[in-house]
């Protein structure tokens, strides 16, 4: 099927250097309808939506920038760090917006998974459900964000 003018632009947006330079599709062959669509039934079958995983990351985000570059334990259970990048980025499906640059490192202490998102991350999972593609620096995958997070 032929993509639309605005889905070309947001193709477009999402590979490297145009927004990133790393871009947002990684080695992901997929279009990002079908990246979005894949992730929305692995959520389903988790019975978990985007948006309370959104809302998850930013409590950790909002956490963790209040420490000022340095990790802090929460709940007793996670470590968080949030490292500050100036400037801002723009949300790469053209919606309305800026977002803080940096990146935020996470560990689930009991069970040792790992985790980075970026503020934009929390955006594009909340208001697009595109958690990125496969190989990206950022691609947050719906089942290691549960087992993670909770």
């Amino acid at each position: 099927m032929k993509l639309t003018p605005i889905e070309k632009k947001i193709n477009n947006n999402l590979k490297p250097g145009r927004i990133s330079s790393d871009g947002f599709l990684g080695d992901d062959k997929r279009r990002y309808s079908d990246i979005i669509n894949c992730d929305r039934n692995e959520l389903e079958k988790l019975q978990i939506n985007a948006k309370k995983i959104a809302d998850r990351l930013q409590e950790f985000t909002d956490a963790a920038f209040e420490s000022y570059d340095s990790s802090i334990i929460i709940e007793d259970k996670y470590e968080v760090e949030y490292k500050t990048v100036r400037g801002k980025i723009i949300c790469p499906f053209a919606h309305s917006g800026m977002y803080r640059k940096g990146s935020i490192s996470f560990k689930n202490l009991e069970n040792g998974i790992k985790i980075s998102w970026t503020p934009l991350n929390i955006h594009m999972i909340r208001e697009h459900g595109f958690f990125e593609g496969f190989g990206s620096k950022h691609r947050l995958d719906p089942l290691t964000i549960k087992k993670g997070l909770w």
